[in-house]
């Protein structure tokens, strides 16, 4: 098989949306890859394996799903056969029964990470502030200022619920560790990406290397690709 038959589904985190894929997409498509960016509500659990099943839907033949962040618990959540490997780009990797936030707040958190709490609505905003000093500290100061515009908030429902038997124990797995990472600090990934037998790449980059570090980012999603397609 081609890994021009193999389509890429990408799959963002808390506080962002599609557009965090933008400097991810163009290059693959080049390529002649398909490339779709599953946008998730961040209402539940429930309701974003929902629609990273409804963008699975849409697509024909092999997937390499794509998670950043929060995503890597949704990829993990789907049964489609069509998924034949996961890639993790500083994400979460929650066990069978475990939840979102046992995972996240494993560990020591970053002295640089913000402290997160629900706002009268029941949403959780990242700080404006918390995308230059944790989020994306290595991006210019207009890409900070557009990832704070367009953050998405993550609702408490997202993160704890016990997630199901994960995918990462039945497919090829890659793991992207972001060493400079003030989200979901080093430490904690090299233990989900170890626990996990994911193939391992480490690279001294941001929580946020999708926008920051666009070529670590794809080198490791073209190896899952070549992969897949083998």
């Amino acid at each position: 098989m081609s890994p021009n038959e193999v389509n890429v589904v990408l799959v963002h985190g808390a506080w962002a949306d599609g557009s965090s894929w933008s400097k991810i997409i163009p290059p693959l498509t080049a390529e002649g890859v398909a490339v779709v960016a599953a946008p998730l509500p961040l209402t539940s659990f429930s309701d974003d394996v929902a629609a990273l099943e409804h963008t699975l839907e849409r697509v024909a033949g092999p997937v390499v799903l794509v998670g950043h962040a929060y995503a890597g618990a949704v990829i993990a959540a789907t049964k489609d056969e069509k998924v034949k490997a996961l890639v993790y780009i500083a994400a979460l990797a929650p066990d069978e029964g475990e939840t979102v936030a046992d995972i996240f707040y494993r560990g020591e958190p970053h002295p640089q990470a913000p402290k997160l709490s629900p706002d009268s609505h029941g949403l959780i905003y990242l700080p404006d502030e918390a995308f230059g000093k944790a989020f994306a500290p290595n991006a210019g100061a207009d890409e900070q200022i557009v990832l704070a515009a367009v953050q998405r908030p993550i609702s408490p429902a997202c993160i704890t619920v016990p997630v199901p038997r994960p995918l990462w124990k039945d497919r090829p797995t890659w793991f992207l560790v972001a060493e400079q990472d003030r989200m979901i600090v080093a430490d904690n990934q090299r233990f989900m990406a170890e626990r996990m037998g994911a193939l391992t790449r480490f690279h001294a980059v941001d929580h946020t290397p999708g926008v920051t570090a666009p070529a670590a980012v794809l080198d490791i999603v073209r190896e899952a690709v070549a992969a897949a397609a083998a």
